[in-house]
């Protein structure tokens, strides 16, 4: 069998089109039907382009010259944007992205989950009326250049850390405390860790801040559990920053490209910082998942919500339950919610949030969604609403095969990853479920990820 030898060569440049955009935000030209993967460019745009490494089905290549541009086109606000890899499509103006991720979770659905997209409506993206300053979690590695620390996302494909002093997407409070961190530790000689020969200190400094409290956390992660100076960098966080109520130390002793070790220590302050989602009332420790963009959450959770369509009597499970944050969103129109969630850690923090609130309608469980879930099941615990927000791998196919045997009158899929997404609806549907509407949410603008929210019917038809 003779090979087909690509259309394009490493080194060579190309006049071409851009046609669409992949997932990860970059332009796609097709040379000859050949698929050539293109940063910071944008469809309908034509251009020169050359090709920096070819692989049996595809290539990648760099953008050389705009002969045409997009009317999305605009300029990245952020000076740092071409070196960091914390946003994608900053160069594309918010309705763009917005039209961009919605034709993304069309076509997905379409190609990976064969759905009949005449029949499926899927909704203009909700955004945000301000796409800036959204993220309450700033989570950073730390390393050293000519003698002195830095902090920030690394570069594109490399563990180069670009240096930088405020994120156009964190909130302003988490720059400033990062940033004095950092002179703290550099006025006291703090080394910071280096991956290649696993020696230093400082691997990573992780601020969270709670919106609607003002509340702050501040914690270090680091190689080993010394703290060299630390009062003294202790009283100087919380003479500059009232609002910081928690300082904690995290050690990770492996070399990982893991941030978090096991190890967590309380140094000042509380074990908790405090914010709300709507009417709900959270605390989030130092390892707490809690989403990053509250403002664009409680527009998912309530879309969620309308889609479980509870009128109060109705018994929900919550499968990947985390904290507890959709499970107490649909308490409060359910009759009774069970949630699971492998992490221990999460589950302690779900019940914790529970009492918080005084909610008392809910239980939840620790292990793995595709095995509590059938037990339950065995059990007699039967849902007429099951929520599932999986992991970007989706759900576990057993996971899949409870829901199909179970047979709740609604699912509701809750989807950081539109292929997945996809895949599962295909499932789910070839079992008897009719995809009724799906509505995305931008979670996280300027980059190319969005969040989904799928609402499901089991097909009577099939079942009476």
């Amino acid at each position: 069998m003779v090979k087909m030898k690509p259309p394009v060569e490493k080194n060579e440049y190309y006049n071409v089109t851009f046609e669409d955009l992949t997932h990860e935000g970059a332009g796609v030209a097709k040379i000859e039907g050949f698929p050539v993967f293109v940063p910071n460019a944008l469809p309908d745009e034509q251009g020169k382009i050359k090709v920096t490494r070819v692989k049996k089905g595809f290539a990648f290549g760099r953008l050389m010259e705009l002969t045409k541009e997009s009317q999305h086109r605009q300029d990245a606000p952020c000076p740092i944007y071409k070196q960091c890899g914390g946003c994608q499509i900053q160069h594309m103006s918010y309705e763009g992205q917005l039209l961009f991720k919605q034709k993304q979770v069309k076509d997905v659905l379409e190609r990976i989950g064969k759905l009949d997209m005449s029949r499926v409506k899927v909704h203009l993206v909700l955004g945000m009326e301000d796409p800036w300053n959204y993220r309450n979690k700033a989570q950073v590695p730390v390393g050293e250049r000519e003698g002195g620390l830095v902090a920030g996302f690394y570069q594109q494909r490399t563990h180069e850390i670009i240096d930088m002093e405020k994120c156009l997407i964190q909130q302003s409070e988490n720059d400033e405390v990062v940033q004095a961190v950092k002179d703290i530790c550099n006025a006291f000689g703090i080394k910071a860790y280096n991956e290649e020969r696993h020696k230093g200190w400082l691997r990573h400094v992780m601020v969270r801040y709670g919106i609607a409290t003002g509340e702050m956390m501040v914690v270090f992660v680091t190689r080993t559990a010394d703290f060299p100076q630390k009062q003294q960098v202790i009283e100087q966080i919380i003479a500059r920053f009232p609002h910081v109520r928690s300082i904690v130390q995290n050690v990770n002793s492996k070399k990982t490209n893991v941030i978090f070790g096991d190890e967590t220590t309380v140094l000042w302050g509380e074990e908790y910082i405090y914010d709300t989602i709507g009417d709900i009332k959270f605390a989030i420790s130092a390892r707490s998942f809690y989403q990053v963009n509250p403002a664009q959450t409680k527009v998912l959770y309530d879309k969620a919500l309308e889609y479980a369509e509870l009128q109060g009597e109705e018994t929900v499970i919550d499968a990947y339950c985390g904290i507890g944050t959709i499970s107490l969103f649909l308490a409060q129109k359910a009759g009774r919610v069970y949630g699971v969630e492998i992490v221990p850690e999460a589950i302690e923090d779900a019940k914790r949030n529970a009492a918080l609130n005084g909610i008392n309608n809910v239980e939840f469980a620790v292990g793995e969604a595709e095995t509590v879930i059938p037990n339950w099941y065995k059990e007699g615990i039967k849902a007429d609403t099951l929520v599932v927000d999986p992991p970007r791998k989706g759900c576990d196919e057993a996971l899949l095969d409870t829901i199909l045997k179970m047979k709740p009158k609604r699912v509701v899929y809750v989807s950081c990853n539109p292929g997945t997404l996809a895949r599962d609806l295909r499932i789910l549907e070839d079992g008897g479920y009719v995809t009724e509407e799906v509505q995305p949410v931008d979670m996280f603008p300027h980059t190319s990820h969005v969040e989904c929210v799928a609402q499901l019917i089991l097909n009577k038809e099939i079942f009476d």
